[in-house]
């Protein structure tokens, strides 16, 4: 039975994406991870196109600058790839109205709550936050479950998450890795899912994500989905994309990552379903893998 929270935030649902190729990232994914694209239209707060796909039981919003504005500054201080964080709620009017309380300032567009970092106060992360809908799965991917979000900031990132959307904070969990070199919180918004931002400190610089904060400071970095077969998801990638994804190439197979090139800028981790609560606090949630 599923543990049942009073959050504001019920689920991660979406990663929108920067690029100046729309056209070719959507295709990257539709490719890749069967997903579908389902619309076209702009948003004008960020001046931006924005092509819409439909990913697992959620999105990837791809943007495109529509002139000079957010999206467009963006890119020219970065290659392009993750843009903002999204999450579902039940109540967007009670997120409103929360974040009118805390004084954090956004703007709403095409049903949608968006909120950049120097408002939030996080540095780094930008958030788009939708009203929670039911959505048929699409594709290779189950979901996404978590963006990582990249800072030194690492206590006061979580602690303000977790103030803004009146988040229980108890049920973060800390993680750390030497082989990645970073340490930090999961803060989990239902502690009964694995839907999270995993805000982190990139502490050794000679590694791959501490070479990218050298670069590029506060930012968002990649995702993460699960999927209820990797075997066929890796045969998939190792057919189109030989070159451009990472894990055990035969056998059994708890997780992959699919590097940037392949994804138009994304680097998106896939582990198979439930093996993320392995670092998650809560392994006996596993199951077993049967494939």
């Amino acid at each position: 039975m599923k543990l049942m929270v009073n959050a504001m935030l019920s689920r991660v649902d979406r990663v929108q994406v920067s690029t100046s190729d729309p056209d070719t990232v959507a295709d990257s994914w539709v490719r890749l991870l069967d997903a579908r694209e389902v619309g076209r239209d702009t948003i004008a707060a960020l001046s931006a196109k924005r092509i819409t796909l439909d990913v697992g039981n959620c999105q990837i919003e791809v943007l495109s600058p529509d002139g000079e504005g957010i999206v467009q500054s963006h890119l020219a201080s970065n290659p392009g790839g993750p843009f903002a964080a999204g999450f579902a709620t039940q109540d967007l009017s009670a997120v409103k109205t929360r974040l009118k309380e805390e004084q954090v300032d956004f703007q709403e567009e095409t049903g949608q709550v968006l909120i950049e970092p120097d408002v939030l106060g996080i540095a780094g992360l930008r958030l788009v936050i939708s009203q929670d809908e039911e959505r048929e799965r699409q594709g290779v991917l189950q979901n996404l479950y978590e963006v990582t979000h990249l800072t030194v900031e690492v206590q006061a990132a979580a602690d303000d998450f977790a103030r803004i959307f009146k988040l229980d904070s108890k049920h973060f969990v800390p993680i750390n890795s030497e082989n990645y070199g970073y340490d930090g919180y999961l803060t989990l918004v239902n502690p009964a899912e694995l839907d999270r931002i995993e805000t982190i400190n990139p502490y050794d610089l000679d590694k791959t994500m501490g070479r990218f904060y050298s670069k590029f400071g506060a930012s968002l970095y990649m995702c993460y989905g699960e999927c209820d077969d990797l075997p066929s998801l890796r045969n998939r990638l190792q057919e189109l994309v030989p070159n451009d994804w990472t894990g055990d190439r035969e056998g059994p197979l708890d997780g992959l990552f699919i590097h940037p090139k392949a994804l138009g800028g994304v680097m998106l981790g896939v582990s198979r379903t439930t093996f993320a609560w392995s670092w998650s606090g809560s392994p006996e949630r596993i199951q077993p893998n049967d494939k």
